[in-house]
């Protein structure tokens, strides 16, 4: 079969990121209508009194940590965040910021799920979850000020090892810093320009989760018809190819005895 021509390769790559650019500016123009829609308030953190599922969640926390446990055993073999989504490289691109995927934009890492069986129950139980995985901040390892796509999402980390000292690892919107304590939840809107850090010689790792923001009726119909338009999107089809690929590769790393 003949390979396709490079310049082929080269104009699905500009279409693709053209038609990224103009979807995120679309979606963007629509963040005062979300946020004044909002039910949990249009601030860049979020009052976790809003979710009344959080305490359960919170409470097996530690269930979450064993499972982590033992991917870190060979984190280093673990996807870097920007082998799971080219648009990263512009957040990261080295090989410090490693994760594990088990949703991405309601699609399923069914071999990772299988693998971590009681984080799957419980971030299936999690109303309108939209993206799901660890999340593993290697020593050292500083994101740059950057911002999310979309604000019709809340996004929460679980902290389930944050090394000594809590001090040098902190989570900053605007001029408010954050520091992380393993099974104490963070919610935000990553929509506010951010950054984080881990400046420790340990490794920082929390569940990051993204959740349909609620919002009232009929913005909330707006919102899941918004967040649908871009799973389908090439931002998210696009990288649906390495999103498997590493899947499968995790089986059999974890599968090996």
């Amino acid at each position: 079969m003949a390979s396709v021509p490079q310049f082929y390769k080269d104009l699905q790559e500009k279409y693709r990121a053209w038609i990224i650019r103009e979807g995120e500016n679309a979606i963007r123009r629509m963040e005062s209508y979300i946020g004044k829609n909002s039910l949990v308030g249009d601030t860049p953190y979020i009052d976790g009194h809003h979710f009344d599922w959080l305490p359960r969640i919170e409470s097996q926390w530690r269930l979450v940590q064993q499972e982590l446990d033992i991917l870190l055993e060979k984190v280093d073999q673990l996807p870097n965040f920007q082998d799971i989504s080219r648009d990263q490289y512009d957040v990261t691109n080295d090989d410090r910021w490693k994760t594990y995927f088990f949703y991405a934009y309601g699609v399923r890492a069914d071999r990772n799920c299988k693998q971590c069986p009681e984080t799957t129950r419980l971030i299936e139980s999690i109303p309108g979850l939209n993206t799901a995985f660890f999340s593993i901040l290697m020593p050292h390892k500083q994101i740059p000020v950057h911002r999310g796509p979309y604000k019709g999402v809340v996004r929460m980390h679980l902290p389930l090892r944050v090394p000594e000292p809590a001090t040098d690892c902190a989570l900053r919107i605007g001029g408010d810093l954050r520091h992380w304590e393993e099974g104490k939840s963070i919610l935000f809107d990553d929509t506010y320009p951010h950054d984080a850090w881990n400046n420790t010689d340990g490794i920082r790792a929390v569940l990051f989760l993204d959740f349909v923001r609620p919002m009232r009726f009929p913005a909330s119909l707006v919102n899941r018809f918004l967040l649908q338009l871009i799973s389908w999107s090439p931002y998210i089809q696009g990288e649906k190819p390495n999103f498997e690929e590493w899947d499968r590769r995790m089986e059999k790393l974890f599968s090996k005895k």
